[in-house]
């Protein structure tokens, strides 16, 4: 039963990747066929306008009617058909810089789409490398179903409805589920703040989801539910670990304290050489790390305040070890020299 639920969320995860790789691809190869029809409708023109040329280079009467026309009248023509020809010339030069063009932004889409199929390759060697299934069963039943999330410190009951005639092993994807029910089991009193805080992040995840039968009314579901709070709890389960870290070795950032407070982090920064000392708190939710941290400065010592470190933040991109690398910027552009 448990390697059904994997393989389902491994799939599901796949086919998230597999579903945004394939409208850049898409789209990407709609450019490429676009070049395409401009590169075949200049070459029609440039061939009509090599017939052109070839028409007037070869246009025999042309020396007759010189010779019986008056020299004035001649002349005119002469610069009339010379006119035709520089502009023929100067058309058939600007059709080959178009195309010179053409021909570039061909293998600049070719380029993309090489390096879109890289990164999808890339993608899918990640997926298989790294497992993000973070439940395990710990009881398949009659009636119900139990999985446990970091470490036993999160707790799923799944309560199922009356089984379905044939369905010998309970699996039968339309059988109802009754209710869904999430426990904490984390002591609080003797867990460190780190973890207090990683459980309160997910458990905002999972009451902000609303009803989680209405989400999951039938077995069928399951693995989807399962998928969803497993990448919120790989996430949250990062950000402790970095909060840890820092508690560890804050000190190589001039940091002198890190502080969790419900679902926020206060970092104390303090740096004799740039005369300065501050402390930082950043608002946690359970979206980190995809959206950027409200925050909020506190100046003790020195000029750093709401201004500079906001300056620095809009340079740190969203993602992994978010929390450390904005504390290692700030080290590096605030805390290295006076200010």
């Amino acid at each position: 039963m448990k390697s059904y639920f994997i393989k389902e969320s491994k799939i599901l995860a796949h086919n998230e990747k597999a579903a945004l790789y394939s409208k850049l691809l898409q789209s990407a190869q709609e450019q490429h066929a676009k070049l395409q029809s401009r590169m075949e409708k200049v070459d029609e023109l440039i061939k009509e306008a090599e017939s052109c040329l070839v028409a007037l280079e070869a246009d025999s009467d042309w020396e007759e009617w010189e010779a019986d026309c008056s020299d004035e009248m001649a002349e005119g023509k002469n610069q009339g058909k010379g006119n035709e020809f520089k502009s023929l010339k100067a058309q058939e030069e600007e059709l080959q810089r178009e195309l010179s063009d053409l021909e570039a932004e061909n293998e600049q889409t070719l380029a993309q789409m090489n390096q879109l199929k890289e990164e999808e390759k890339s993608c899918q060697e990640l997926l298989e490398r790294y497992d993000f299934t973070e439940w395990e069963i710990t009881e398949w039943s009659e009636q119900q179903a139990v999985f446990n999330f970091l470490y036993d410190a999160i707790e799923l009951t799944v309560v199922f409805g009356p089984p379905i005639d044939g369905d010998d092993f309970g699996e039968d994807p339309s059988r109802q589920i009754v209710s869904l029910n999430f426990e904490s089991h984390l002591d609080e009193e003797k867990a460190p703040p780190s973890s207090c805080l990683v459980q309160r992040l997910i458990f905002q995840f999972i009451e902000g989801q609303g009803c989680w039968q209405e989400k999951c009314p039938t077995l069928y579901y399951l693995p989807q539910v399962l998928h969803d709070v497993s990448l919120v709890v790989s996430r949250c389960k990062i950000l402790g670990e970095e909060i840890e870290f820092l508690e560890r070795w804050g000190g190589k950032f001039n940091l002198l304290k890190t502080e969790v407070d419900d679902t926020k982090v206060k970092l104390l920064f303090s740096a004799s050489t740039a005369f300065a000392k501050f402390e930082l708190t950043l608002s946690l939710s359970a979206d980190y790390p995809s959206a950027s941290l409200p925050f909020t400065v506190q100046k003790q010592i020195g000029n750093i305040g709401e201004e500079e470190i906001s300056a620095v933040l809009s340079n740190v991109p969203v993602g992994y070890h978010y929390l450390r690398r904005i504390v290692s910027l700030i080290h590096q552009n605030l805390l290295q020299a006076p200010r």
